[in-house]
């Protein structure tokens, strides 16, 4: 694979020296993707990746209608992307129609992310040609969200992936955007940093539980979804995301096998074999769109984690977690 790293995972090369000094007073370890990872605001973050942060947050104003799909990295965003748009735009685009968007787009070209491709290196969105509802996606933590996310009538949809399959799917997809650079990440060195909470947009357990939170207290503002549970009772939870959403299927749709053609098409079997996201690239990166679709699977953690590495992460998360009601499933 010829892939080069995306210049939202890349160093500091280009940045000002303004910026590089404002980097330089910030805690770092060694980085997943780039030399260094930063902390920044609570979270583990690129240096380019914090600057688009500081620019989304000075500059986005949020409307009361955008929904907005926040992920812990490699918690299923690709898979949900595809959802979401497909059941919000179901009447502009009917999912029984051959000439679908989905099906010659790469969900990351469709609904983008604030803090790299919109206002990443110092790009000025232009929203003019968003149609309502804005459909837009975020890793940042919930305290890091732009003040007006949080203080509008925007919906959020959170997806929550277990811990061991999110750090297994991370690591892999890491490792291949730096196959080039010939120094692939040992499993061991990654995981220790994973425990440490050090890892893009970690740590893992303040970016769950904070969104957990969120969603208990405000039920009508904040969805949390888990991937495992959509993998188990995918028409339920496609449901249940209608319906917070506020387009819920009519009886018609149901009879008609909407929900079920949805889940077809949004399905990794469908879209990892399209041509678009078997030969494409996305159009702003030289990034391979297949790097985006690896198994999909629950339980494929199994094939890399030793018995003390499952048993100290079970501890830490067991820890972490204490008093939430968040349970993982892991097969």
């Amino acid at each position: 694979m010829t892939t080069s790293l995306p210049k939202y995972l890349q160093d500091q090369e280009g940045l000002s020296e303004e910026c590089k000094n404002f980097f330089s007073v910030l805690p770092k370890e060694k980085g997943w993707a780039g030399s260094y990872i930063y902390y920044y605001q609570g979270f583990w973050a690129l240096p380019r990746i914090i600057q688009g942060t500081i620019a989304c947050q000075q500059q986005f104003h949020a409307q009361d209608s955008d929904i907005i799909l926040v992920t812990s990295p490699k918690s299923g965003t690709t898979w949900l992307k595809s959802l979401l748009f497909v059941l919000v735009n179901r009447m502009k685009y009917p999912v029984f129609e051959q000439n679908h968007p989905l099906l010659v787009k790469n969900p990351h070209d469709i609904i983008l992310f604030l803090e790299s491709r919109l206002y990443g290196d110092g790009l000025v969105p232009n929203f003019a040609s968003f149609t309502s509802p804005r459909l837009l996606s975020t890793h940042l933590p919930f305290a890091s969200l732009p003040k007006s996310v949080q203080d509008s009538k925007t919906k959020l949809v959170y997806l929550c992936r277990n811990p061991k399959d999110t750090f297994i799917s991370m690591w892999h997809f890491i490792n291949n955007l730096r196959l080039h650079h010939k120094d692939i990440h040992p499993i061991e060195e990654k995981f220790e940093s994973f425990c440490k909470g050090v890892s893009l947009y970690g740590p893992f357990w303040n970016h769950v539980l904070d969104y957990w939170k969120q969603s208990i207290e405000k039920p009508n503002k904040v969805l949390f979804l888990m991937y495992e549970e959509i993998k188990v009772q995918p028409k339920l939870q496609l449901k249940r995301l209608a319906e917070f959403l506020e387009c819920p299927f009519s009886i018609e749709e149901e009879n008609c096998g909407v929900i079920d053609e949805i889940l077809r098409m949004c399905s990794f079997e469908n879209l990892s074999n399209l041509e678009v996201n078997t030969n494409g690239k996305l159009s702003t990166e030289e990034l391979e769109n297949k790097v985006f679709f690896r198994k999909g699977e629950v339980g494929d953690w199994k094939n890399y984690f030793t018995t003390e590495m499952s048993e100290k992460l079970d501890h830490i998360i067991e820890q972490q977690f204490q008093g939430s009601r968040i349970k993982f499933s892991y097969i």
